[in-house]
Formats: structure tokens, sequence, C-alpha cells
């Protein structure tokens, strides 16, 4: 088998086996990785910075006894920092670049990881579609007519087209599990405070922003658990490691458990035939494997959450923006994408009493979820309403662009004060990918799982969401149905060695 087989085909644990028993050196996985990637770059383009020559030195360097020796990897284009490599965070802001790398990356190098590049994700990661101004469009590796999802698209484009097995991914609204499900890869994201964002911000978004990674298998997904997690004196939060590790958890059997099924969409907008077939067959899936399986409703009211994670995103925006330019010592708002600016525009508008009004709102709403399901070992949701859409389908068109150019013009931004304009941009906005948010609200872990793909070939995953702090359970009962579902094997048919 040729050494770039081997890449495409592996997930990074048996890729590790391999360079531990010397029968392929981390040079030859960079080389085959970054041959990939160049192939990858024309086609679907996932990358903001190459890393090449620097992956090429440590490929020779690094020791064959880490957990991850010489797995080719690749790191996300915002909330982490690699030093000396500009962080764009998806955008024509000037770049920052610091002569100190993030925990994050720090942990990959000790166990092995070798980065070949960043990866593309949408503008200060503020929409599921990876497609920017900066960057250009991102594709989907299974059919790169449609979109990766964001915002960690950069990232899920990198490993499902089999550049690497596994790459950085954050997520605030879903940043992890909208791409998995678009590109069939397994994403988690963690309990708040399991992975540290330090040092270059102690929390983002009020906590709701994690950060892991994209992966081919459960096994994978918890073995860089493994590795990122823990606190660094640093973090804001922090979380308990469980008795076992996360691997041996994810190796493990979780017993019968108790699940619940939430198919009820918050905005009540419509949800393609394709997202029941993938609930079905999760749930199907379950119930084979012994799992005892109910049809519950969160109790909250959709609408209203949405609008005030929307009102807290925005007025995180806003001061991200008033932040930069006084680094900066200039405006920047020009520099923006018209979505963005619409939103630190909106941010603005919020006074600080409506903005900590939503997140008081917000924390009781958490608090109710997390009672309402504290009865369950995990809650089985929707992550997409829809297929992957195609490259530039949630692009404004017709009446709402036309709201949105007037918005921005005429920076009419007190529109937005009446209910009807929010709701409509509300609906512009989550259509697509409802049911994220809840989990960086209440800040329970929640895994990306693909199970189904649609009549048009593209991948649909679902997500199955734990009780706060228990990521343990999660991955086993992800890794008994992955194993179950035959998804492991399963590769995009992209550039095929």
């Amino acid at each position: 088998m040729s050494i770039e087989r081997l890449l495409w085909e592996e997930d990074a644990t048996g890729l590790a086996a391999r360079v531990k028993a010397g029968e392929v050196s981390p040079s030859e996985l960079v080389e085959a990785a970054i041959g990939r990637a160049e192939r990858a770059a024309a086609k679907l383009n996932p990358i903001a910075e190459r890393m090449f020559e620097r992956a090429r030195s440590r490929a020779r360097a690094v020791g064959r006894d880490a957990p991850f020796a010489g797995v080719p990897f690749a790191m996300k284009d915002i909330g982490a920092v690699v030093k000396g490599v500009s962080l764009h965070s998806g955008s024509r802001v000037p770049p920052f670049e610091a002569d100190w790398s993030s925990t994050v990356f720090e942990r990959a190098e000790a166990a092995g990881l070798v980065t070949i590049a960043t990866t593309t994700t949408p503008e200060w990661g503020l929409r599921l579609v990876t497609e920017t101004a900066r960057f250009g469009i991102t594709r989907n590796p299974w059919n790169p007519g449609h979109t990766t999802g964001g915002s960690s698209g950069g990232s899920a484009a990198m490993v499902a087209a089999g550049v690497v097995p596994v790459a950085h991914a954050s997520d605030g609204g879903g940043s992890i599990r909208v791409p998995a499900a678009c590109c069939g890869l397994v994403g988690l994201k963690t309990s708040r405070g399991r992975v540290p964002l330090t040092p270059y911000v102690t929390e983002a978004w009020h906590g709701f922003v994690v950060q892991h990674a994209l992966t081919r298998s459960v096994r994978d997904c918890a073995g860089l658990l493994d590795v990122f997690a823990g606190g660094d004196g640093l973090a804001a939060y922090g979380q308990e490691r469980p008795a076992t590790t996360f691997a041996e958890a994810a190796a493990s059997r979780p017993g019968t458990l108790r699940l619940g099924v939430v198919r009820e969409t918050p905005l009540g907008l419509p949800v393609d035939p394709e997202v029941a077939r993938a609930m079905d067959a999760a749930v199907a899936l379950a119930r084979d494997l012994g799992h005892a399986v109910e049809e519950i409703r969160l109790p909250i009211d959709g609408r209203a959450f949405l609008g005030d994670f929307a009102r807290v995103v925005a007025g995180c925006a806003a001061g991200e923006l008033r932040y930069l330019e006084q680094r900066q010592g200039r405006r920047l708002e020009g520099l923006l994408e018209r979505p963005t600016r619409a939103i630190t525009r909106f941010g603005e508008m919020l006074s600080a009493g409506e903005h900590n009004a939503a997140l008081m709102r917000l924390d009781q709403a958490s608090i109710a979820i997390i009672r309402e399901t504290a009865a369950y070992d995990a809650v089985l949701m929707p992550i997409l309403a829809h297929p992957p859409v195609p490259v530039g389908g949630m692009d404004s068109k017709g009446f709402d662009e036309f709201l949105e150019e007037v918005l921005d013009r005429l920076r009419l931004t007190v529109l937005l004060r009446i209910p009807a304009v929010f709701a409509k941009l509300l609906d512009q906005s989550f259509w697509f990918t409802p049911w994220t948010p809840i989990a960086n609200v209440t800040g329970q872990p929640s895994i990306a799982l693909p199970v189904h793909v649609t009549a048009g070939g593209l991948p649909l995953g679902i997500q199955a969401t734990g009780r706060p702090g228990d990521e343990a359970t999660l991955l086993a009962l992800a890794a008994e149905m992955e194993a179950a579902s035959g998804w492991r094997t399963r590769r995009a048919p992209f550039d095929v060695p």
C-alpha cells in the first residue's frame, strides 16, 4: 500500500501505531499530506496559511513514542495561535501574529502531531458556511458544489479529503458539529472548560466557545481529548477528568442507556425529509443496540432562546471590533464583510443592560434544559435542518438581500428593533442550523455522528448531547454506534489514491 493510500484510509490512531512500529516514518506521512494538501487547495480551498517547511523540519525531529507521533495535523485559523503564523480569523482585517503559541497547539506538538497548515473559517466564525471575501469558498470533498459547513469548514475539508486524519476545530454555536454533519466526520463539542482557550483568551462569547477537533473516528476524538483536556492555570473554567481516560471510555461498552430524542425545530421552520431519515437511522441504531429511547421536548421557547443567543453574539462581535480598532489605532469596519458589519452594528445598538438581560434569560433556560434532560444519558437531536447546501446557498437573496443592503448602506440598524424585522433576520441566520447553539449556551458536551447519506450522496450527521462534564458516556455511545453503522471506514470520493 502506498503512503498516500495509507494516509487516506487510516485514522490518526492507526497511523501513529504504524509510525511506532517502524512501518512508516513521520516524514513520509508529512510529504504525502503536503502533496494531498496542494491538490485539495486547488479544488476545495481549505488552507489559510501553509506551514509546509516547518512541518518537514518537525517531522524529522519528532519522537516516535509520542501518542500521535508523526501524524499530520491542521490548526483552525481562529481562536488559537501558532507562534510566528498569521492568524486571520477569516477576515480582511490585518492578521495577528504572536511570539507564543496557544496551549492547545503546544499540547498537540507534545503529542507528536505535525501541523502542516492552518485552515479556513468564515469571518470571525460568525457564519455556519465557510465562504469569505478573504479566502473565498471552501468546498465539500463529497461534492465540491456544496458547503463544508462552518465555522470549522476548512478543517472538515482537510480531514474528509484525506489530507490529515484529524484537525483542530472550535464551536461557539455549532462550528464543530455542523462541518462534521456536512462532511461525514466525528465532531465533539466539549463541555465548557474541558479544553483551555488560553493564553489567547480565557473565555469567548461568555463561555459559549469551546475547542477540540474534527476526526475520522471516535477513538481519535477520544484520544485527542486526552491530549487537549485539562487546565493550564489561566483558563476561566475547568472540568474534572473522569476516572478513566477518554480513550478507555470510547473502548468500553456503555451499558443500557436511557436516550431522549428531540425532533422539534426551535424556530418552527420547514425541515427537509432527509433530516427525519437521519434521525430515524440514529434511533434505529440505538434501539438495535438495546438502549431505551423516548421522544421528548425541550422546556424552552426556541425562538426567544435563539433571539437572545443572537443578541449576545452580536454584542461580543461589537466588542471584538472595538478591541481590534483600539489595538490597531484605526477604523476597521470598512474591511468587514456586510453580514459581519451588520452584526457588529446590532451589537453596538444594544445597551449593556439588554446584553446582560439576554445572558440572564439564557442562564435560566440552561438550568431548565439541564434539569429536564438530567434523567437521560444522552439526548439525540438533528444538527442541520437541511442537507449540506450548495455553495452560496446561505447568501441573502431577494428581499433579504435588499434588507441587508438598506441596513448597511443607510446604517438603519435601528430597524432591528422592529420585531418582524428581527424575526426575519433570525430566520435567515438559523434556518439551516437551529439546534446547535443549545449546547453552547448550556455548556453540555455534544458529539456529531455520521449516520446517513442523502439521496444526493451527501453525508448528514446527527448529535448526541450529554450531561455537563460527561464526555465519557457520549464517547462510549458514539463508538458503539460507529461500529454498528460501519461509518469508520467510509471516505469521501475525493482524490482517491
